[in-house]
């Protein structure tokens, strides 16, 4: 059993590597992959950039795959509560003891090696991508599902050719790294397209489309489009949502997924196309692994009841786009419920305007808080914000108090939403959900 310090250090060393930024460039990645031997060229990929929606749609993905026999590695960011959360092997987040063991051995190549490595000075998402790539190259892992971190072009994971790319939807976000155009940001995020490599997409803005196709015709990449090549019916709405689905080749009918919010079935169908792609390239997987694997997905933060009587959801929305899809999923919840208390903490750097006004008119009682993170928006600025548009407010301290408040107000016919940020989320699920002391002692570590 590996000492709690050894994985503590670990977890500080890596985080230590922010002070490094965010380089958008891949010669580092490039190299950290030759001093790990090539790992990302030992196991076949599916690549998922956009947006919104990259983790529920990877994580589809991967049950689906799953569900057909294969060994999947899955890679996102950010975690919840744990940084082992990140790399997981058919579902299963690393062990601590491989997270200090693969980290160690990135650090000591990089810092040891003679191969014109002086100053690399790696960020921590490149550090990190280096992990999990070597991870599944190790594990012997049949196909990775791999969500960029930010943009694609330029992205730590850009190193992979995968089966099929994935581009979920584009919107304003990160535009000091990636431009301050849709067009801008969906050049970066089509730089996953590779020469001759299937691409699927639900984006919609005719922009952007054009930007994606312009791309993929440079790289003679055909490209798939949700709505157009592909889509689906929705049958029935509620904890589980059943819709047909019309493939670019197949169809399938009265499928069912778990993962609530009504935006998760085009998520799914995202996924479905994908699969569709693989089977082109080779990698089998039968009807039964489609049903099987889209029910059994799971994501957390997405949505995710913790509690009941009151019921209380928590919901990573941290941009204006997936606060408008989140809003529109609450709006039809609200019906089954008397109240709705807002739990809402949001990072400084975020477009929070855009997300409070897509949110707290909804509310009838505000909670103002911060997740335990350096970014975090100070709760007096936020909850000016939130009082101009929602008389009813509060403010507290931390997410755990944030969430005592809001249990000691509401009745058990009330609805609790926690949202705002990923942070938030991962500070409600090490209260909630995530009872280990050392877990919850340590979640304030994010990146």
């Amino acid at each position: 059993m590996i000492p709690d310090s050894s994985y503590r250090e670990t977890i500080e060393y890596l985080y230590a590597l922010q002070k490094h930024g965010i380089k958008l460039a891949l010669s580092n990645s490039v190299t950290l992959m030759k001093i790990m031997g090539n790992p990302h060229r030992k196991f076949r990929s599916v690549h998922v950039a956009g947006t919104n929606g990259k983790g529920s749609t990877s994580a589809f993905m991967a049950s689906m795959l799953r569900a057909a026999g294969y060994r999947v590695g899955l890679y996102t960011s950010p975690h919840l509560v744990s940084f082992t959360e990140r790399i997981r092997i058919n579902n299963v987040p690393i062990t601590e003891a491989r997270t200090v063991e693969l980290a160690q051995r990135v650090r000591d190549g990089y810092q040891s090696s003679s191969g014109g490595t002086a100053g690399l000075n790696p960020t921590f998402f490149e550090v990190t991508t280096a992990m999990a790539f070597t991870c599944f190259a190790e594990e012997g892992v049949d196909i990775a599902v791999v969500e960029t971190g930010m943009g694609g072009r330029l992205d730590a994971t850009n190193v992979i050719t995968p089966l099929v790319a994935v581009i979920t939807n584009i919107d304003i976000e990160h535009t000091e790294f990636l431009g301050n155009t849709l067009e801008l940001i969906a050049g970066e995020k089509a730089g996953i397209i590779k020469s001759g490599v299937p691409v699927v997409t639900g984006a919609v803005q005719p922009s952007v489309i054009r930007v994606i196709k312009r791309e993929a015709a440079a790289r003679q990449a055909p490209v798939y489009r949700l709505s157009d090549d592909f889509n689906c019916k929705r049958i029935s709405s509620g904890r589980e949502q059943r819709f047909h689905y019309r493939g670019i080749k197949a169809a399938c009918g009265g499928l069912t997924i778990t993962i609530p919010g009504t935006y998760q079935v085009d998520n799914a169908c995202l996924a479905l196309a994908s699969i569709e792609c693989l089977r082109a390239a080779g990698v089998p997987v039968d009807e039964h692994a489609l049903r099987s694997g889209l029910e059994q997905a799971h994501w957390e933060g997405r949505l995710e009841r913790v509690a009941q009587k009151p019921d209380l959801y928590l919901d990573g929305a941290h941009n204006p786009a997936s606060a408008r899809m989140l809003a529109g999923t609450v709006r039809d919840m609200k019906r089954a419920y008397r109240r709705l208390v807002l739990v809402l903490g949001i990072l400084g750097d975020k477009d929070y305007r855009g997300i409070v006004s897509e949110l707290v008119p909804l509310a009838d009682h505000v909670i103002v808080t911060k997740p335990e993170y350096s970014r975090a928006m100070d709760v007096a600025v936020l909850s000016s914000e939130v009082r101009a548009l929602n008389a009813s407010v509060e403010t507290a301290e931390t997410v755990s108090k944030a969430i005592v408040a809001a249990q000691a107000m509401a009745a058990p016919d009330d609805l609790i939403l926690v949202t705002g940020s990923l942070y938030v989320v991962g500070d409600a699920r090490a209260a909630f959900v995530e009872h280990d002391r050392k877990a919850r002692a340590l979640s304030g570590l994010k990146g």
